[in-house]
């Protein structure tokens, strides 16, 4: 790791997390490297992530507060905890509400939750979000979550035909080799993931 890197540690230990505090305390912007060495350990580590996420809350540098809640959601997934990931992406949002030039995945992040959990009660917060952003997915992967939701939620209201299509576009961008930027053709692949939930697009196709 770069010596400009340490603030993005991709494992943890006692050894690193000395260091890495020794460097902070030093830093100026305290804030942001906080918030980067959570969201950098948020599946992995993720209890360590929603410490280092909490700090960088209590320092009130308020630039970072969208992507941090998308963070905290990322880490209560890895967790398990469903429930505080939902509340994580629903402060994320509020946030790009009070600042519309801040944008994150949290428009995608939520609805994606709620069908891949069948949370049956949040499905029209789920549409209602996918439909008021159709317009951002960029990369592959964005567009397979947006479009997987759809299929999981059709299906689930027995709208056979809708999960069909949704499954098939969500498939097909699965499938895809090539973001579709010209200089950034490897970021945003699905890639090798979402393996189980590919099995059951499968099937709705």
């Amino acid at each position: 790791m770069a010596k400009d890197d340490w603030f993005r540690s991709a494992d943890w230990n006692d050894a690193i997390e000395g260091a890495f505090f020794e460097k902070l305390q030093r830093a100026k912007r305290k804030a942001q490297y906080l918030r980067i060495q959570g969201y950098t350990l948020a599946e992995k580590h993720p209890k360590v992530a929603l410490r280092l996420l909490d700090q960088y809350f209590t320092l009130g540098d308020h630039f970072d507060d969208a992507p941090a809640h998308v963070d905290r959601a990322s880490a209560y997934l890895s967790l398990g905890e469903t429930e505080l990931a939902i509340k994580s992406c629903e402060q994320a949002l509020s946030v790009e509400d009070l600042r519309p030039t801040v944008k994150t995945s949290a428009y995608i992040l939520l609805p994606f939750i709620i069908a891949t959990h069948s949370i049956k009660s949040r499905y029209r917060q789920a549409i209602d979000l996918l439909n008021q952003h159709h317009d951002r997915p960029a990369f592959p992967v964005e567009h397979f979550r947006w479009h997987a939701s759809h299929a999981l939620i059709a299906s689930e209201l027995g709208d056979k035909a809708a999960a069909r299509i949704h499954a098939q576009r969500a498939l097909e961008e699965a499938a895809r080799d090539h973001s579709g930027f010209r200089y950034h053709g490897n970021i945003g692949l699905v890639g090798d993931s979402f393996g189980k939930l590919r099995e059951r697009l499968t099937a709705l196709s």
